[in-house]
């Protein structure tokens, strides 16, 4: 028997005004910082358990980072990643699963290297990237695969 999942939440530092906040894993809309009510960065695990509340059913786009602790190129693309969901707050979630202990998440998406990283829209697969690449590489791809817009470039 296995138990529901449980809420996790995590606290995140705002980048615009320094304010600590809680963030749960899964919610409707987007977090924003308490005191200046700027979107916050949304970066979050799942596990088999909780896959479907965290990410597929997620507001916004999210960003699936499909690694296992094992991985050197899994945790060289970690802080490239969530940098973006830094820079993308309000319009990104990026969700991380450990491919070794949610074993179903990484045979529903044939999971063949790590990492592996895909963009849901919806709830559905709308880009798909095998592999590490360089931050700027990245940016241009989940921009893309996101469908916003950068005002600065």
């Amino acid at each position: 028997m296995t138990a529901p999942p449980r809420q996790r939440s995590a606290i995140v530092t705002c980048p615009n005004c320094g304010r600590r906040n809680r963030v749960p894993s899964a919610a409707g809309g987007v977090p924003r910082c308490g005191n200046c009510h700027r979107p916050l960065p949304w970066i979050t695990d799942a596990t088999d358990a909780d896959f479907a509340e965290v990410a597929e059913r997620a507001s916004i786009p999210v960003l699936v980072d499909l690694w296992a602790t094992w991985c050197g190129p899994c945790r060289m693309v970690s802080p490239a990643l969530e940098q973006l969901a830094t820079e993308l707050a309000g319009k990104l979630k990026l969700v991380k699963v450990d491919v070794d202990q949610s074993p179903e998440v990484a045979a529903r998406f044939e999971v063949q290297a790590v990492p592996t990283l895909i963009v849901l829209r919806n709830g559905q697969v709308a880009a798909r990237q095998p592999g590490a690449a360089p931050l700027n590489m990245l940016r241009g791809w989940v921009t893309q695969a996101i469908g916003s817009t950068d005002d600065a470039g």
